[in-house]
């Protein structure tokens, strides 16, 4: 009930912010809205999508960290990868990688994997039971990758909120 809750009070904020209905004069509008996003609560909550990885606010107290550390991480890709570019005497050898993820569960895995692909220079181009095939603009990138900094701080964000039976599964 709690994860539905929180689902629909995702999906109406978001709904108010692309709408820019902010107003209770306009009663019709605002109550089309609500009445939409209790339709898609009641249709994911049938559709039993709800779930710690449909939903995941166990995620949402470390979840704010990780984010400003990622995008730290992306500035500093993203300017690696321009100085790359501009100049001819830094080596752009594209190289393929395979990692091995720590986190227990699924969720975790594709935390991961998509981080990776968000730092520019890299991309996750398999993700296989744990193995994790990466495509890297060059050889110091993957060794940056390798050095598994990414991937303990997942596995501690992931651990935040998963029990011990869910890890079981």
């Amino acid at each position: 009930m709690a994860r539905a809750l929180s689902l629909g009070m995702v999906l109406f904020a978001t709904w108010m912010l692309l709408s820019g209905e902010f107003s209770l004069h306009h009663g019709l509008v605002l109550g089309l809205g609500i009445a939409s996003v209790i339709l898609v609560v009641l249709i994911a909550v049938r559709m039993d999508v709800v779930d710690h990885e449909g939903h995941p606010i166990h995620l949402t107290r470390r979840f704010v960290g990780y984010w400003f550390w990622l995008l730290l991480e992306i500035v500093k890709a993203s300017l690696d990868v321009t100085k790359r570019i501009w100049s001819p005497s830094l080596p752009i050898s594209p190289t393929m990688y395979i990692l091995k993820a720590s986190q227990p569960g699924e969720l975790g895995q594709v935390i991961y994997a998509n981080s990776i692909t968000l730092t520019p220079g890299t991309v996750t181009v398999r993700l296989d039971g744990g193995d994790i095939l990466v495509h890297a603009i060059a050889r110091g990138v993957g060794d940056d990758l390798a050095s598994g900094e990414m991937d303990r701080r997942v596995t501690r964000l992931e651990a935040s909120g998963i029990t011990v039976a869910e890890s079981a599964k």
